[in-house]
């Protein structure tokens, strides 16, 4: 196992009825700003359950975040913040709303162009604090640093990191999921599966516990994930759903081992050019990665196969395959298709996705830096 120091500073709050702990988590003199997306919070009563915890505070509100949110519309809400003296950001929503606010919080102290935190890797020294309510499980972002933003007159799909945007707090109650659509919950289970991936299926470090872990949590979204979407309103599942992509990212299970991370980003180029949703393109990506891969991968896909798929061929490569082919028929099961011409995007779209990555000097992928530009192209065809 590697050498590690790991601290997550988010206090989670977790359960039916969690949002009320909100008068108690915020700041006295806050002056608050609430983030949101489309407005299913005002549908599902999510937004009236925040306000009510509100009560006495000074708050504001600023909504229309778009999934893979957009840095145009989240510059607005810079704007805003300054122009209301806002000192606390309070995001309710998805991945992407929380995404979303930490480059707002970031961004509102930042001495230059925003855009350059993730295309420059331009560091920033300070960052508004932030507590957020969850109500799509799938990215982790509750409870880590990072965040992924879209600039929509580019088509580029960017990420950045720091401790300053950890969230102070994260409200999860289990109740809020229950009126996503098919499509978010297929895409929230899918996501954390391959975020646990992406820290798991590398190479052996003798890392038993983060093994274990990671196998524990694969095996919880493989079991829950289906009876989601056919029992959506079920506590016991949805509890472990959102729990799992909690941990999925919260940097746990990473701490010690090698991690992965090409699936996420040629994925990102595919979001930023196709618009497909960022879990659609984590499907279509990994079983193609894991394919190409699988002699620098042998090691943990026999694992993973045995383990996790409970796959007990005596052929090695039979293990692999069948490994493989298991994760394709679940996310398949799971209603996201494993192929780019699922989604109706041509071959032809392959040396473009390939030249973003270049771009954006995305040459040496992978766990071992061996994924080029070259591999993320065969990468692609396999999974054409």
């Amino acid at each position: 196992m590697n050498n590690f120091i790991f601290s997550n500073p988010t206090k989670i709050a977790f359960g039916e009825g969690q949002i009320k702990e909100l008068a108690n988590f915020l700041p006295a003199n806050a002056r608050i700003l609430l983030t949101y997306g489309g407005g299913s919070i005002k549908k599902n009563g999510v937004y009236d359950q925040v306000v009510k915890a509100l009560e006495g505070k000074t708050w504001f509100e600023f909504g229309g975040i778009e999934p893979n949110p957009h840095y145009e519309t989240l510059m607005k809400a810079v704007e805003l913040v300054k122009k209301e003296k806002i000192d606390f950001l309070l995001p309710v929503g998805g991945g992407s709303v929380i995404d979303g606010t930490k480059l707002i919080a970031a961004a509102v102290h930042f001495d230059g162009e925003p855009w350059d935190i993730m295309a420059k890797n331009k560091p920033f020294h300070s960052a508004l604090p932030i507590g957020c309510v969850l109500t799509l499980p799938a990215t982790g972002t509750e409870s880590n640093g990072n965040s992924v933003i879209t600039k929509a007159t580019t088509q580029e799909k960017l990420a950045f990191g720091s401790p300053l945007v950890y969230p102070q707090f994260a409200i999860l109650d289990p109740t809020t999921t229950y009126s996503l659509p098919p499509r978010q919950i297929a895409n929230g289970v899918v996501d954390a599966f391959v975020h646990t991936m992406e820290q798991y299926l590398t190479y052996p470090v003798n890392a038993k516990v983060q093994d274990r872990f990671a196998e524990g949590l694969l095996m919880t979204l493989v079991e829950e994930g289906p009876k989601a979407l056919k029992d959506p309103q079920n506590y016991a599942v949805r509890s472990n759903v959102m729990w799992a992509a909690t941990m999925a990212l919260n940097g746990l299970i990473g701490v010690g081992v090698p991690q992965d991370w090409a699936t996420h980003m040629i994925g990102h180029e595919i979001t930023a050019m196709h618009g497909l949703d960022h879990a659609q393109t984590l499907a279509i990506v990994l079983p193609a990665v894991m394919q190409h891969q699988r002699d620098k991968k042998r090691e943990k896909l026999i694992q993973y196969g045995r383990r996790v798929w409970n796959l007990q061929d005596v052929n090695d490569d039979a293990v692999i395959d069948g490994a493989i082919a298991a994760t394709k028929k679940f996310f398949e099961e799971m209603g996201t298709p494993t192929t780019l011409s699922g989604y109706g995007v041509n071959k032809d779209s392959i040396p473009k996705l390939v030249d973003m990555l270049k771009k954006h000097n995305l040459l040496t992928l992978g766990e071992h830096g061996a994924i080029t530009p070259e591999a993320s192209r065969e990468i692609l065809e396999l999974a054409a």
